[in-house]
């Protein structure tokens, strides 16, 4: 079981973006809805959670969390527990990783505010590690570089890219490159892999 919980940075000084965080993530959640356990809903404050089944859709969420951009994230894994009637009527060893996570991700010894935490110290902390180093990456990309990495994700060809962006097949190359796309998406499957050996 993976718990995602996530906090907004700076609240004060932005005042509660709960509300547009949980309209701009209905879309990944309408794609992920097999993976998810327990809907995203507000916990406490201005902090929201949810859980999910895979390991997969915990990475993929914290990336989209970190790309969004104003938020802590902790992702806490753990072994299948049974499970309220929602996230904030629930607990167990995931919730709990996923508060620890949480208070983590905020403090400024992080390099990136993403932290995953689990009943397996060690692979957590090597997860943690993968995981910042892919968010690392997601938090840097460019504008450019994220029209052709949606583009790719979709299925569409380099070739297709190009001609949707009315580029060259070399630009886009070149964007591929540049965005570090190939490289997030081949340390993908080990981030995944070691957050879910952080929980068992």
């Amino acid at each position: 079981m993976f718990v995602v919980t996530t906090d907004q940075r700076a609240s004060t000084r932005l005042g509660d973006r709960v509300d547009h965080l949980m309209l701009r993530l209905a879309p990944w959640f309408s794609a992920h809805i097999a993976a998810v356990a327990l809907p995203l809903e507000r916990t406490v404050g201005d902090e929201v959670q949810t859980v999910l089944t895979t390991p997969e859709a915990a990475l993929d969420l914290a990336l989209t969390l970190i790309r969004v951009g104003g938020w802590s994230v902790g992702v806490g894994a753990g072994p299948d527990e049974p499970l309220g009637a929602s996230a904030r009527e629930s607990s167990g060893a995931a919730f709990v990783a996923a508060r620890a996570a949480v208070e983590r991700a905020k403090l400024k010894s992080e390099p990136v505010p993403v932290v995953v935490a689990g009943t397996h110290a060690e692979a957590a902390e090597a997860a943690t590690a993968v995981v910042q180093l892919l968010a690392g990456v997601v938090q840097r990309r460019s504008h450019a570089g994220w029209e052709v990495a949606d583009l790719l994700a979709r299925g569409r060809s380099q070739r297709e890219a190009a001609e949707r962006l009315e580029i060259s097949e070399q630009a886009v190359s070149q964007r591929v490159a540049s965005a570090m796309i190939n490289e997030e998406r081949r340390a993908r499957p080990v981030a995944a892999r070691l957050i879910d050996a952080a929980g068992r």
